[in-house]
């Protein structure tokens, strides 16, 4: 035993995706890992392309510690990318493929990347970004363009790297965050994290058997995205990408009748999309689990989820990129019993309810969540200070506002930055909000602080009506009073087309703060 335990190689000891995707490839090598557009890729292909694309990046200079930009939608061949990245050591640095040219730079600058990823649609947004910086001196295209290398010419080198001996506590991937007080500020998170969360998604899931198939429409920048993947990379069970682009939900409904699709997520304003078409009750499914998460949902949409798929369990998943993400789950029958509840706290996670002075408050009562473990990222890249102040006092503060029911279920109550005190009462935002969308006029809410001479801050509802509809401020007054206090109801109403939102379906606030005056 000695002598076998000597020959192995160190990496076949590790948990984390690259050794996973390895014994697939050695046990299952033939069966589908992932499909893009119709396409398969086996995992012996999966494996196989990833440390031949790591063998040519290494060939290029890359190195463990590294950090590797990726700016593409959504396929396959990100996948095989971020494998070949980590199997040297080195770390994925996902993109937001929204961002500005000088908004990309700041995270090439930020990282220190020299090496960039692109799609052949997004190679002019890597030109701009490479006349602002000279760092990026290696360009690798998914297809073709000048200037570039082409991935598929690294993998057909067909020298591959040996797979190194990565440490679960090194870090896989910086996800940056969407920076809406500022610069964005990379997470980073460790194999470790990665795991941890596939245990998460696990549980939650009841993932038991072979026969589930994942649904992907995350973006992969998103930590929803390879968050949600990295069960199905542990168990070896496929995964379909969709293809990003304009959210049609007739078309993602399609797609999950065609490819049999038993897992899926979608954020809540893509819930609210699909329950509304015509025919979606008629659709032969075979949803298991319906899962939301990124942005909160009213318990409007979530009563509509129900009644449209009442033979799939609905799970919510709460967290954010810093925590691998979920912190908080709530599936089966709480779904229901505890509606617009976020969960429990996962076991694997440590968590407090606190005051600004960092004292436990009582249940019931309003605090921030605070959290650590292994979930948990160990701070921001290039980040000291953010990383001291968000992690100070041994805790992480995730800025969330929430209360804990006797049985210890949480309720989001609101962002801390986003609390409105008028006239020396807390207003919660996610409390107006849950009240606003149960108006059958509204399709879309938000609420946000306005400065007022008299009470200091007041309560605005910027609201996206039905079609047709003629909401004025008078009229949702009456129907909100009974509902919530006086000083809680919004003084003013704004109507617009649609609310700004970042690539995770979080609604901008504080671009609707600069939209509204």
């Amino acid at each position: 035993m000695t002598d076998l335990l000597n020959t192995a190689p160190e990496w076949t000891f590790r948990n984390h995706w690259m050794a996973q995707v390895a014994g697939h490839a050695f046990g299952k090598a033939d069966e589908t890992a992932l499909r893009h557009r119709g396409v398969n890729t086996t995992w012996s292909q999966l494996h196989e392309h990833s440390l031949a694309a790591a063998g040519a990046l290494a060939r290029r200079g890359v190195r463990r510690g590294d950090r590797v930009l990726l700016l593409t939608l959504n396929h396959s061949e990100f996948v095989e990318a971020v494998l070949a990245i980590n199997s040297l050591g080195a770390m994925a640095v996902p993109v937001n493929f929204r961002l500005a040219p000088g908004e990309v730079q700041y995270i090439v600058e930020d990282s220190g990347a020299t090496v960039i990823l692109a799609d052949q649609m997004l190679a002019p947004l890597v030109g701009a970004v490479g006349q602002l910086t000279d760092r990026l001196r290696t360009r690798i295209c998914f297809g073709e363009a000048e200037g570039f290398e082409s991935y598929a010419s690294l993998v057909a080198e067909d020298d591959p790297a040996e797979l190194a001996d990565v440490a679960e506590d090194e870090t896989a991937l910086i996800i940056y965050t969407s920076g809406t007080t500022g610069h964005p500020k990379g997470a980073m998170l460790s194999h470790r994290n990665l795991q941890l969360q596939a245990l998460t998604c696990i549980r939650a899931n009841g993932m038991n058997d072979d026969s589930d198939v994942g649904f992907l429409t995350a973006p992969f920048f998103h930590i929803a995205g390879l968050g949600s993947m990295v069960a199905n990379l542990l168990l070896g069970i496929p995964t379909v990408i969709h293809p990003l682009g304009a959210f049609d939900p007739a078309a993602v409904v399609d797609a999950w009748e065609a490819e049999g699709a038993t897992i899926v997520f979608n954020v809540p304003q893509q819930w609210q999309a699909i329950c509304a078409l015509p025919d979606i009750k008629d659709r032969k499914l075979d949803l298991r689990i319906i899962s939301w998460g990124a942005a909160p949902a009213s318990e409007t949409l979530l009563r509509t989820m129900s009644e449209t798929f009442p033979d799939a369990v609905n799970v919510a998943v709460f967290g954010q990129t810093e925590t691998s993400p979920i912190t908080c789950v709530l599936s089966g029958d709480d779904s229901l019993r505890k509606l617009g509840s976020v969960g429990k706290p996962i076991p694997t996670i440590q968590y407090r309810v606190v005051d600004d002075e960092m004292n436990d408050v009582p249940r019931g009562e309003v605090g921030e969540i605070v959290y650590r473990g292994p979930t948990v990222s160990r701070g921001y890249w290039n980040k000291p200070e953010a990383t001291a102040a968000a992690f100070h006092g041994g805790w992480f503060h995730s800025g969330d506002l929430v209360r804990q029911d006797d049985e210890g279920f949480v309720w989001v109550v609101d962002r801390k930055k986003d609390m409105i005190i008028t006239g020396g009462e807390n207003v919660y935002c996610a409390e107006v909000e849950n009240a606003l969308y149960a108006h059958p006029d509204v399709v879309e809410a938000a609420v946000i602080g306005r400065p007022d001479e008299q009470w200091g801050e007041i309560p605005v509802a910027v609201v996206v009506q039905r079609e047709g509809a003629a909401l004025d401020l008078e009229a949702l007054t009456t129907f909100l009073d009974g509902h919530l206090a006086r000083y809680k109801l919004p003084k003013r109403l704004v109507i617009i087309d649609e609310l700004p939102r970042n690539a995770g379906g979080k609604v901008l606030k504080t671009a609707l703060r600069t939209e509204v005056e």
